[in-house]
């Protein structure tokens, strides 16, 4: 045997016994290791309302533990980088959304991580739309109208988000650009506040997610203006949307939910993860918990071409609203 064939013959062994325990490991998944589904919030939140919904399911399908672990902080980085820095074995995995995936390291100073490189998209779980609210004390009837009345006062009028670079502060920019208005962004730390200060006047009109407001729309304290979406949604189909209105066609923005894994986490595990996911919002119990909740449930998505899509379109509005955050 020549030098050439031997050395051959010794990478293809090497390879051969590292594919075969690749496949090994990924064909003994789960294992007897419980399984960490990291949320980046506080509980109680849509993201936690989520992870909470599909994890029982989930480790059913798995025969497996579900964890669900809140790292809460820096609008979901915390938590997003715990998942970008542990072991790609599949136990670790992230119930990701719209900020800590598609749009803080767009605003970041120094982003910490990059979700198309850092994170494999298992699967899209589901989206809602923001809502943009006003009070009875300011009676508009119609988007058309609330153009015209924010049109009239240029620099005078506000409206509240849940902060600096969030889903909604990127909805109350888009919206603003869309129809040339002028309105000073108050930026707030969750929807309680919001809500305090919207009813009490201190602010004119506030982007939440529509869950969040719903409530009190149905209740009279909170009037819809129109939902942030491209169509209505399925949980208010009386709100209309704000792109219904010429002024507001380009607005189609809303909060969505998905599994990811470490980007490394090899494809057999992935493939499993993403056929449970998949059989778990099959789930009559789950969907009626989701849709409850305001969700559209997006099992189907590709989602490595979905969030892609996504960032994109965040990044054009954080370049023309200049947002930045620490």
């Amino acid at each position: 045997m020549t030098m050439n064939t031997l050395l051959g013959a010794l990478v293809a062994a090497t390879l051969s016994l590292f594919g075969s325990a690749a496949l090994a490991q990924s064909d003994s998944f789960p294992g007897k290791k419980p399984i960490s589904l990291v949320v980046g919030y506080a509980a109680g939140g849509s993201v936690d309302l989520v992870a909470r919904t599909v994890a029982p399911e989930l480790a059913k399908r798995l025969g497996q533990q579900v964890i669900v672990e809140n790292a809460a902080g820096a609008g979901g980085t915390l938590g997003a980088l715990k998942v970008v820095n542990a072991p790609a074995d599949g136990h670790t995995l992230l119930l990701g959304s719209t900020s800590e995936v598609g749009i803080n390291a767009l605003t970041a100073k120094k982003p910490r991580y990059n979700a198309l490189n850092d994170l494999a998209p298992v699967g899209m779980i589901g989206n809602q739309p923001l809502v943009l609210v006003t009070t009875p004390r300011t009676p508009l009837a119609s988007a058309a109208a609330f153009k015209d009345f924010v049109a009239a006062r240029p620099g005078k009028l506000s409206y509240a988000s849940s902060g600096i670079g969030t889903p909604l502060h990127l909805a109350g920019e888009l919206l603003k650009h869309e129809a040339q208005l002028f309105m000073l962004h108050i930026p707030y730390r969750g929807a309680a506040p919001m809500v305090t200060d919207l009813l009490g006047g201190q602010v004119d009109f506030a982007v939440f997610v529509l869950s969040s407001a719903l409530p009190h729309i149905q209740e009279g304290r909170m009037q819809a203006i129109g939902v942030t979406t491209a169509k209505r949604s399925p949980a208010a189909p009386n709100i209309p949307a704000l792109a219904e209105t010429k002024a507001f066609a380009g607005v189609d923005i809303g909060v969505w939910f998905g599994l990811f894994a470490p980007a490394k986490t090899p494809a057999p595990i992935q493939a499993q993860l993403q056929k449970e996911l998949r059989e778990v919002l099959r789930q009559p119990e789950v969907v009626a918990k989701l849709q409850t909740a305001g969700l559209t449930l997006t099992p189907d998505l590709d989602g490595r071409k979905f969030v892609r899509s996504e960032i994109d379109r965040f990044a054009k509005i954080v370049q023309f609203a200049k947002i930045e955050t620490d």
